[in-house]
């Protein structure tokens, strides 16, 4: 086995401290004084993380034993004391160690306690600086604590020589690639099954009732899911093995995308069990999470923005282009289900409605375009504060409306001949095989272009602008109905209802307290608890000197009035007690509904929309 210049060793070494040990052998170093560092963020989740701040005790010897400095030189950076020239002249190398701290339950950093471990590269692997595109080698070592435990690895780092278990060594040939291989250790659940031939995996760790887990549905559906998206974008394909690891808790919920992989949170209520008589909503949210991140093989780890392709991991890197990186993959992801055929027609015009209602609910969307919101991510996203609601808006959601939109208008301008899919795949076969980057704007260059319709003035409108977009006059080509009514309770997301009835409510998100009260957590600009001066950490305790103890309490006492009726409110800001008048207010028509007239005519139209 040929050896490589940069060998990383791994070890979860105690479980108990939640400590990872790695080594670092380095045999050219620079003979001035090697620096190295570690990533600020990590690829797909746009916010700096610090992940240096878990890293304890980095020390540095040359490889024949000899202790060397090593000092901080910026809070991800590090020195190494410079070798002699006798050790220069006789090629001695650098071995460098530390641990790292792993108590990050989440997708992006690690993880690590007695039943598990997981992190990714950009939690593990200091950078060697100037040595960035050489390859690197990373053996995977159990611990006793592993060893005893009869502990497996899930990953798809490229395998060298390794044992059963997993443990061994494995190779990549940059660290840009090594980051791109999160690793998972335990006694986790392992599935398997194939998609159009390729191998896949889907690991399970966290406690779940394997004999009440419908284990075929969930390979079924997850098979139909990959082969649906494999045959849109069609051979050749991007991998030759795929692995879902996912990592299950009472209420989780995420995903990080990777070159064959992804790493998933779930709820253990969204899995698929045997005694379920249909697929529920938690599952259908699952399957749809699986989809998303499925399809992020294609749309951002190949089809990717120019700028993603030299990032700097140290600094925020800027970009409006994750309106159609996340946009476009939000709207497929619940779209493929549909043709994979694991929701109806029916359904999914429900849970699409559901989706546009979570935009329709947002007044920032007319402060904030999508490209704006792409472009500083790294802050009104990704730290999204009580007042988020009132002024900004999610790529995700107006982005996945956007891309609605878009193909709704291609398809009515070319009598269905061409639609979104044409633009994906367009781009797949242009950027995503051949690698080339995309620049700032020329996906929307491309939409014109492929499409044959000048949309200047609908990304102008929509994109760059701050404008809700015309699906009423859209949807009508398929004859399908597009209205926004009240709210029927706090819970409504949307779609169909069978009541007329729609209470007031004060226009802010409400939470129960321990001390039976009731907290508000976001204020909608305008509405009535805005106009009554009410703030996010309010804590209401009685409307008209009734005592208020949760937000249904509270709905259910606004049943009592009418619009115009006034309300005395006392509560607690902070440890004062204050009063304030609430005006009531007509509700809001912010849910989304759409429904279609089911005519031969428009059945046809409707169909060919949703299968192809």
């Amino acid at each position: 086995m040929p050896t490589a210049n940069i060998q990383y060793q791994l070890c979860p070494e105690d479980p108990k401290g939640h400590l990872f040990s790695v080594s670092l052998k380095i045999l050219n170093p620079e003979p001035t004084g090697q620096t190295l560092h570690l990533p600020n963020w990590i690829p797909g989740s746009y916010m700096i993380r610090d992940f240096a701040k878990h890293i304890i005790q980095p020390f540095a010897q040359t490889t024949e034993g000899r202790p060397l400095g090593m000092h901080a030189i910026s809070k991800n950076a590090w020195q190494v004391e410079p070798l002699s020239d006798s050790e220069v002249e006789q090629n001695i190398g650098l071995d460098i160690s530390y641990q790292v701290y792993a108590w990050d339950l989440s997708v992006r950093g690690a993880h690590f306690d007695e039943s598990h471990a997981f992190i990714n590269g950009t939690s593990a692997f200091m950078a060697v600086d100037h040595h960035e595109d050489t390859p690197c080698q990373v053996s995977l070592t159990p611990s006793h604590h592993a060893f005893m435990n009869d502990w497996s690895v899930a990953t798809t780092l490229p395998k060298i020589d390794t044992d059963k278990q997993g443990f061994g060594t494995y190779l990549v040939p940059n660290y840009r690639e090594l980051i791109e291989y999160p690793i998972e250790m335990g006694n986790f659940l392992d599935l398997q099954f194939e998609a159009n031939g390729i191998p896949h995996r889907i690991v399970f760790t966290g406690q779940i009732e394997r004999d009440k887990l419908d284990e075929n549905q969930l390979l079924a559906d997850l098979k139909t899911i990959c082969e649906t998206e494999l045959n849109l974008f069609g051979k050749p394909y991007p991998i030759e093995t795929y692995l879902f690891q996912v990592m299950i808790t009472a209420d989780g919920y995420g995903g990080l995308e990777h070159l064959n992989s992804t790493a998933l949170m779930a709820s253990r209520n969204d899995l698929p069990y045997i005694n379920d008589t249909k697929r529920t909503d938690g599952y259908i949210q699952f399957l749809e999470l699986c989809a998303h991140e499925y399809f992020h093989t294609w749309n951002v780890k190949r089809i990717q923005p120019a700028i993603y392709q030299t990032t700097d991991l140290n600094t925020p890197v800027y970009t409006n282009q994750l309106w159609w990186f996340e946009g476009i993959t939000s709207f497929y992801d619940g779209l493929i289900l549909q043709r994979a055929g694991i929701v109806s027609k029916e359904d999914y015009l429900t849970r699409l409605a559901k989706e546009m209602t979570r935009v329709y609910r947002m007044p920032g969307r007319f402060k904030q375009s999508v490209a704006e919101s792409s472009f500083l991510t790294w802050t009104k996203f990704y730290q999204q504060d009580e007042n988020a609601p009132n002024a900004i808006i999610s790529y995700y959601t107006k982005g996945s409306l956007i891309a609605l939109g878009l193909d709704l208008t291609i398809r009515a301008h070319t009598q269905n001949e061409k639609s979104l899919d044409t633009v994906l795949l367009y781009l797949w076969q242009h950027y995503g095989l051949t690698g080339k980057g995309l620049k700032e704007g020329e996906i929307e260059a491309i939409c014109s272009q492929v499409s044959g319709l000048g949309l200047k003035s609908f990304f102008d409108a929509y994109l760059y602008g701050t404008e809700d977009l015309p699906f009423e006059e859209l949807f009508a080509e398929l004859g399908i109905d597009f209205e926004l009514r009240p709210a029927t309770s706090a819970k409504d997301l949307g779609g169909p209802t069978d009541t007329t009835q729609f209470p007031l409510n004060l226009g802010a998100n409400l939470a129960a307290t321990e001390h039976q009260t009731v907290k508000v957590t976001h204020v909608w600009e305008a509405l009535t608890a805005y106009q009554a001066g009410l703030a996010p950490g309010d804590e209401i305790i009685a409307l008209n000197h009734f005592k208020i103890t949760n937000p249904q309490s509270l709905e259910d006492f606004l049943k009592r009035y009418q619009v115009g009726d006034i309300l005395d409110c006392h509560y607690f800001r902070r440890d004062e007690l204050k009063h304030t008048q609430l005006v009531l207010q007509a509700p809001i028509c912010d849910r989304v509904v759409l429904s279609w007239l089911d005519t031969a005519e428009t059945a046809e139209e409707v169909l060919e929309w949703l299968s192809n």
